[in-house]
């Protein structure tokens, strides 16, 4: 885990203890998710290994989507049609991604966290979300969206050692 006493750049609008530690919390979270992929097999990637077909690729998309929804659609309350994330979101859906390699995926992934960094950087974790969610479905601040996603990426971190460790044998590689 990154190191709770870690000071914010000069200027960031989390600045204060609790708002970093939740925020090195995400971070840690995160990179155990890359840990834990890192050095897959190219072909392991789209093999599902559990009854449901996700796939290691599909999972850190679904990832990605989620950094974007969070982030960029209900804190910034940013809808870009164009990027190919938007849309209903379907909880039936499978997530695989056959038509990206492991690079892609990665790439993608470590674009999207780095655009919620700089959302986060300029918003304060009390502030409401510019954005909604769902209808019926209250988000009281950013706070509550970091929580989320750090419970999202530790679950989904969870399924990807999981799947790892059905894959190759690999196991705790992230650290943990």
């Amino acid at each position: 885990m990154t190191d709770p006493e870690t000071t914010a750049p000069a200027g960031h609008a989390n600045a204060d203890e609790e708002s970093r530690m939740l925020l090195d919390y995400l971070q840690d979270q995160r990179d155990a998710v890359l840990k834990t992929v890192a050095g897959l097999p190219e072909e392991a990637w789209h093999t599902p290994v559990v009854q449901s077909g996700w796939t290691v690729a599909g999972m850190l998309w679904h990832l990605s989507g989620a950094e974007y929804h969070w982030f960029q659609e209900v804190t910034k309350g940013a809808r870009d049609e164009s990027d190919g994330k938007g849309g209903e979101y379907d909880p039936y859906v499978v997530f695989t991604c056959d038509d990206q390699s492991s690079a892609e995926v990665i790439a993608a992934y470590r674009e999207e966290c780095k655009r919620s960094d700089e959302v986060l950087a300029v918003t304060p974790l009390s502030a409401a979300p510019r954005g909604s969610h769902a209808p019926g479905h209250q988000v009281p601040n950013i706070r509550w969206i970091v929580l989320h996603v750090i419970e999202e990426t530790a679950t989904h971190s969870g399924h990807l050692e999981i799947a790892r460790e059905l894959l190759d044998g690999r196991t705790r590689l992230a650290g943990r």
